[in-house]
């Protein structure tokens, strides 16, 4: 008997996926539980606009991400700090400041997507990088000056 996946079933099949499985399995286990439903035309039919309706979001999320790392390629951000001798900071700038940072420059970015090996320790111009979609990275230039 021909179904199609409604949920991710252990050992059997992921949710949207297709597949031949034993009638006797299919009545007495999968349909009681809702975790599939019999492939019939029309259902194939909803599947294949479903499949369609997500591929188009997701360019429409990767086009999205593109703007906005063109957009974070021409901003400079400033980032005040006290400092010490040598152009030292006392402390450091964290990916949390410069998410706040963005912020007041009205671009939401969470603070776990900015990629920052180490904390910025030092006066300048570092460049920071943004994983803004999973193959979308923005380069933003944080300029660290003195207060």
């Amino acid at each position: 008997m021909k179904v199609i996946f409604l949920k991710d079933v252990k050992g059997q099949g992921k949710k949207g996926e297709v597949k031949e499985l034993s009638e006797g399995y299919v009545r007495n286990f999968l349909l009681p539980r809702g975790l599939v439903e019999i492939a019939s035309e029309g259902n194939l039919k909803t599947l294949e606009v479903q499949h369609a309706s997500a591929e188009k979001r997701k360019l429409a999320e990767k086009e999205a991400a593109e703007q906005l790392a063109k957009k974070l390629a021409e901003m400079k951000i400033e980032v005040k700090a006290k400092a010490g001798e040598g152009g030292r900071l006392f402390g450091a700038i964290t990916n949390k400041q410069i998410a706040d940072v963005l912020a007041k420059n009205q671009v939401k970015i969470d603070r776990r997507k900015i990629e920052l090996e180490e904390p910025i320790r030092a006066l300048g111009v570092t460049q920071v990088t943004i994983k803004i979609h999973p193959d979308v990275k923005a380069t933003i230039n944080v300029h660290t000056v003195e207060e």
